[in-house]
């Protein structure tokens, strides 16, 4: 078969001997190219999967470590693909440029989700609350039900269920009242102002002796706090466990207050003496003035 019957073959192979170096030159780059593209989606795949197992060793929660290790592959695989396109000549700035203008809009469109997932991040990482728990998280209390990426989920002690974002719990006060396992019952009582502060102390004490729940080792304050208007103030303070401390504390309330009606300590409520003078005021009469 001779070329002349088909001069747009002719014309390629001279095309091809002509450019062959340039043919050679851009076949290596594809080669290239695919070649990065896979050892670049290689690594992602190690190195999420191994971030994943790091993360989860330090028992992070399971949705966090998930999300953590898809962003970071694809991210590489990104960075992969544009260094394949880069590798047959495709200019990449302007890739790169778009990349980043999208990311920045993405940024600020959701600036207030991204602070609640950082917020999350934050949260399963130092973990200050955890499932379980009965905390106070800024105007909320309740137990922890759950710690999500975006908000904590709480249930009140009236049975509410309350979702908190992530962002405004990082930005409060937390206040964790299970993490401890011991707690101190703090009890204020008012009494009246004849009363024996010895006899008051003793009878006190004997409630707190006679409470097994109540850790005697660590001891106990029974001192006067205040002199209010009508009444001597104490403060009672006992140490107890955690999972006892509302059993003790109600219980401690009631069985001192028994107490002191059975040595009839009186506790006063609020009151007020009024004190009348009788001053009449005497006009002198004619007859005193005269004198």
């Amino acid at each position: 078969m001779k070329f002349e019957a088909f001069p747009g073959i002719k014309q390629l192979i001279h095309w091809v001997i002509n450019n062959e170096s340039v043919i050679v030159q851009g076949i290596a780059n594809l080669v290239g190219a695919i070649f990065l593209l896979f050892v670049g989606l290689f690594i992602a795949r190690v190195t999420s999967s191994g971030f994943k197992k790091l993360l989860l060793s330090r028992h992070v929660d399971k949705t966090i470590t998930q999300f953590c290790s898809a962003l970071l592959r694809y991210a590489m695989v990104a960075f992969a693909a544009i260094a394949a396109l880069g590798r047959i000549g495709v200019e990449t700035s302007s890739i790169i440029a778009v990349i980043g203008a999208a990311g920045l809009a993405i940024g600020l469109a959701l600036q207030g989700s991204l602070a609640n997932f950082a917020a999350g991040v934050l949260l399963v990482t130092l973990r200050p609350i955890r499932a379980g728990e009965y905390a106070s998280v800024g105007a909320v209390a309740g137990t922890i039900e759950e710690v999500h990426i975006f908000s904590t989920t709480l249930r009140t002690s009236d049975n509410k269920m309350v979702v908190v974002p992530n962002g405004k719990i990082i930005a409060s006060e937390i206040t964790n009242f299970s993490r401890q396992k011991e707690r101190r019952v703090d009890i204020t009582l008012g009494v009246a102002y004849n009363t024996s502060i010895e006899h008051l102390k003793n009878v006190i004490k004997t409630v707190i002796q006679l409470d097994p729940r109540i850790l005697h080792d660590k001891g106990h304050i029974i001192r006067l706090n205040e002199f209010a208007p009508s009444s001597l103030n104490f403060v009672v303070r006992v140490w107890t466990e955690n999972k006892h401390y509302w059993d003790v504390y109600y219980d401690l309330m009631e069985n001192i207050k028994n107490a002191l009606d059975a040595n009839e300590i009186q506790m006063p409520y609020p009151q007020m003496d009024v004190h009348l003078n009788d001053q009449r005021q005497r006009t002198p009469s004619l007859e005193m003035m005269q004198q």
